[in-house]
C-alpha cells in the first residue's frame, strides 16, 4: 500500500480517540492472563459496568450462565484468537443487570508495546435485528404508501420531470406497471396544469410556489372525459436543488357537475329567451296578417288589371313574371306566418304526408341565392324514389333552408377549391332522413347543447327551433365529423309508409 508521505501521521491518542467514539461494544484482554485490560464506552454502557468495575472481572464474569459460555470456554476463544490470529463466534453476553445480550463475537490479536493482547469487538444482534426490523417495517410502510395508497402524489424536480410517483398517480399518467425509479417523465407530457382558472407552465408553477400554492391539472384520456386533478404544489429545499411535491385528488366528478350546472343555466337561458320569441312570433303573426293580406288584395288587383290589357311586348312578360314572383312570395310569407302561429301554439299529431324530395326542391332556389355569391358549389344526391314522410311542410323547409345556410356561410370562411355542399334524402328502414355535408373546419363543440350562435349576425336560435321543429314532429336531428373533414348535419322524420 502506497502511504501519502504529505499525510499527517496518527499518534496513539488518535487511535484511542476512534475506538471511544465507535458504537460497537470493544474489550481488550491480556494475552496471557485473559484479565480485561480496557473497554470502550460502548463497552461500558451495554454491560452497564464502570472501567474500573471491568478490569477486575474476568470474561466469565460477563457471559451468559449456558454451559457453553463457562470460563474454561471463554478462556478457549480467547486463546484461539491469540494462536492464529483471529477468532469469531456466537457469544450471550451477561450486562450487570443480568440482561442477557445476544452478540457475534469476533476476536483479534493485537500487538502492544506491553505484549500481545486480544481485542474483542461485540456486535449486538438483538438490537440490528431491531434495526433491521424497524428498517424493514419503514421499507414496508413506504412501499404501502406509493403502491397501494388511493394518494395521487409526484415527486418532481425543478424542470417539472417527475421523478417519483404513487401507483395511484402513474395509473392517472397511464404508466400503471412502470416501476423502474426514478420514472423520468415531463408532467406537461400528459396533464395540462392550471394556476386558479388560467392555464399555466411548469416554469409558471416553479416562480410561483413560495413555498406552496393550489394547483389543477387536466388529464386527457382517449376516447373518454378528460380527469381533472386539484390539490397543492409545494417546494422542498435540498442540497442538489429543489424538488416539488405536488398532492392531489380526483374532483372530476364535482368539474363535470359544474359543468353541468353552466349547461343547465345556458338552457334555461335559451328556454327563456326562447319563450320571448314565440310570445315575439305570435305579435307578429298577428299583426303580419293583414297586411300580407292586403298586399295579396293589391296584387289580384293588378293581375286583374294586366289580364284585361292586350298581351304582348317585353314589357308585358316582365310585369306578369314580377307579379307571378311577388305573389308567390306572399303566398310563402303567408304560409310560413300560419304554421308558426300554429306552432308557436301548440301542435298536434301530423297527420300531413310530404315528399322530402319535393321540400329540397322548393328550397332550392333560395339555397343558391345565398350560395351563388360566395361561390358555394351545391350538389344534390336525392333519393330515386319518393321519401314521403309525415311532417309540416313549410317549417321542415325552413329547417333545410338553415342546415343549408349554416353550410354555406361555413364554406364561405374556407378557401375557394374547398366551397361544396352535398345535400342528400334517402329512405331507413321506417324513417325518412336528409343530410347536408361540407368540407369546412368541422365541429369544435355540440352544436345543439349551445344555447345561442357564434356567429356575428343571426338570432341565435336557428339551430333551436331546428331542433324543436325536429323533435316535436317525432323526428331526430343530429351533427358528426364527417370523414376527411367538414361536418355533416341532418334530421330524420318517421316514414309514411316504412320500408
Amino acid at each position: 500500500m502506497t502511504v501519502d508521505s504529505k499525510a499527517p501521521a496518527l499518534v496513539d491518542s488518535d487511535f484511542v480517540a476512534m475506538m471511544n467514539a465507535s458504537d460497537t461494544c470493544t474489550l481488550l484482554h491480556d494475552a496471557r492472563t485473559k484479565e480485561i485490560l480496557w473497554a470502550n464506552p460502548a463497552a461500558r454502557a451495554m454491560l452497564g459496568f464502570s472501567l474500573g468495575e471491568l478490569v477486575s472481572l474476568r470474561a466469565n464474569h460477563i457471559s451468559g450462565a449456558a454451559q457453553q459460555y463457562d470460563r474454561v470456554v471463554a478462556r478457549a476463544l480467547l486463546q484461539d484468537a491469540i494462536d492464529h490470529g483471529a477468532g469469531r463466534v456466537e457469544w450471550h453476553l451477561r450486562a450487570k443487570s443480568s440482561q442477557v445480550i445476544p452478540t457475534d463475537a469476533f476476536a483479534v490479536r493485537v500487538e502492544l508495546a506491553r505484549g500481545p493482547a486480544v481485542m474483542v469487538q461485540y456486535r449486538d444482534i438483538e438490537r440490528e435485528r431491531r434495526t433491521d426490523t424497524e428498517q424493514r417495517l419503514a421499507e414496508s410502510y413506504v412501499e404501502t404508501l406509493t403502491r397501494h395508497t388511493s394518494t395521487v402524489a409526484f415527486m418532481l424536480d425543478a424542470t417539472g420531470v417527475v421523478v417519483s410517483a404513487t401507483d395511484t398517480a402513474l395509473g392517472y399518467l397511464h404508466l400503471t406497471g412502470q416501476h423502474t425509479s426514478p420514472v423520468r417523465h415531463e408532467l406537461t407530457s400528459f396533464a395540462a396544469i392550471c394556476l386558479g382558472a388560467s392555464p399555466a407552465s411548469w416554469e409558471d408553477v416553479a416562480r410561483g410556489t413560495e413555498p406552496i400554492q393550489p394547483v389543477r391539472l387536466e388529464i386527457d384520456r382517449p376516447g373518454g372525459q378528460p380527469v381533472w386533478l386539484e390539490g397543492s404544489v409545494e417546494r422542498l429545499p435540498q442540497q442538489e436543488a429543489d424538488v416539488y411535491l405536488m398532492i392531489l385528488h380526483d374532483v372530476s366528478d364535482r368539474v363535470r357537475d359544474e359543468a353541468l350546472r353552466e349547461l343547465e343555466q345556458r338552457r334555461e337561458n335559451h328556454v327563456a329567451r326562447y319563450n320571448a320569441m314565440g310570445d315575439m312570433a305570435m305579435a307578429i303573426a298577428h299583426e303580419l296578417g293583414q297586411p300580407l293580406a292586403a298586399a295579396g288584395n293589391f296584387l289580384a288587383g293588378v293581375r286583374a288589371r294586366v289580364d284585361a290589357a292586350p298581351a304582348g311586348g317585353d314589357l308585358d312578360r316582365q310585369l306578369r313574371y314580377g307579379l307571378d314572383g311577388a305573389s308567390r312570395q306572399i303566398d310563402r310569407a303567408a304560409a310560413i306566418v300560419s304554421t308558426l302561429r300554429a306552432f308557436v301554439g301548440h301542435l298536434e299529431h301530423v297527420e300531413q304526408v310530404v315528399d322530402l324530395n319535393d321540400i329540397v326542391r322548393e328550397c332550392l332556389p333560395f339555397i343558391r341565392l345565398r350560395a351563388e355569391p360566395v361561390g358555394v358549389r351545391l350538389d344534390l344526391d336525392l333519393s330515386a324514389e319518393p321519401v314521403r314522410v309525415r311532417c309540416e311542410r313549410v317549417l321542415t323547409g325552413q329547417v333545410v333552408l338553415n342546415l343549408c345556410f349554416n353550410a354555406i356561410d361555413e364554406m364561405a370562411e374556407c378557401h375557394a377549391s374547398a366551397r361544396h355542399v352535398l345535400l342528400t334524402t334517402d329512405r331507413r328502414t321506417d324513417q325518412g332522413v336528409l343530410t347536408v355535408a361540407d368540407r369546412g373546419r368541422g365541429l369544435r363543440r355540440d352544436p345543439f347543447s349551445e344555447s345561442f350562435t357564434g356567429k356575428a349576425h343571426g338570432s341565435g336560435i336557428g339551430l333551436a327551433l331546428s331542433h324543436r321543429i325536429v323533435t316535436r314532429q317525432h323526428g331526430r336531428i343530429w351533427s358528426e365529423p364527417r370523414p376527411g373533414d367538414g361536418s355533416v348535419f341532418g334530421f330524420a322524420l318517421p316514414l309514411a309508409e316504412p320500408v
